[in-house]
């Protein structure tokens, strides 16, 4: 009796330290905003035709900036709503590990705004951008629940294809880079959004 009593409350100490260490803020709307966002700044760069090496980079580094941005003000307000600090330790853990890819697809991203490209050289920094973003997504995945370690490999295994594809391609492949980053992170991102919606949905009438 006494070893199953404690075996109950060495689990529920377990459940308590995994839900201290994961990072629990709703992605739902952060995800529809950065596919909003996404979807805009791909149909944008096509129309205006920013597929210059310099207005491509100027056009994603902005949308990236704004998108940061908004994320970061729906975390907070979500944690004013729920009377809890913003900074917390698994917010922490989360910024850790997003910042190295992040980081170094912004310094790339930069370094494009003083160079000079054509189609292939943009193709490439795509595939680049969205890897980056791929193990960003894994290593915060460590810290969060729902899948986000998944979501980041549909980035990584999208990236992958795209270079495999312009290897084999005998001639340049032509793909509008515009709408190429507006399908990954736009549609995905909206396509996750919903998918959490919907989860969250049936998980509450369960």
């Amino acid at each position: 009796m006494e070893t199953h009593w404690a075996a109950e409350q060495l689990q529920t100490i377990r459940t308590l330290m995994e839900r201290s260490a994961l990072y629990r803020r709703a992605l739902e709307p952060i995800m529809l905003f950065a596919g909003a966002l996404g979807v805009a700044a791909g149909a944008a760069g096509s129309v205006l035709r920013l597929d210059s090496m310099r207005a491509f980079g100027g056009l994603w580094l902005g949308t990236a900036a704004v998108a940061v941005v908004g994320a970061f003000l729906i975390a907070r307000q979500q944690a004013i709503k729920d009377h809890e600090p913003f900074w917390s330790p698994p917010a922490r853990r989360v910024a850790q590990a997003l910042l190295p890819p992040l980081a170094a697809g912004m310094c790339i991203g930069l370094v494009s705004l003083l160079a000079e490209g054509g189609a292939g050289g943009v193709l490439s920094l795509s595939c680049l951008w969205v890897l980056l973003y791929g193990c960003a997504l894994h290593a915060a995945g460590f810290f969060m629940p729902r899948g986000i370690r998944l979501f980041g490999w549909v980035f990584v295994a999208g990236a992958c294809g795209l270079v495999c594809a312009t290897a084999l391609a005998r001639q340049d492949l032509h793909v509008n880079p515009n709408l190429l980053m507006g399908l990954f992170f736009g549609v995905l991102h909206l396509a996750y959004g919903a998918y959490l919606h919907l989860s969250e949905k049936a998980t509450n009438a369960a």
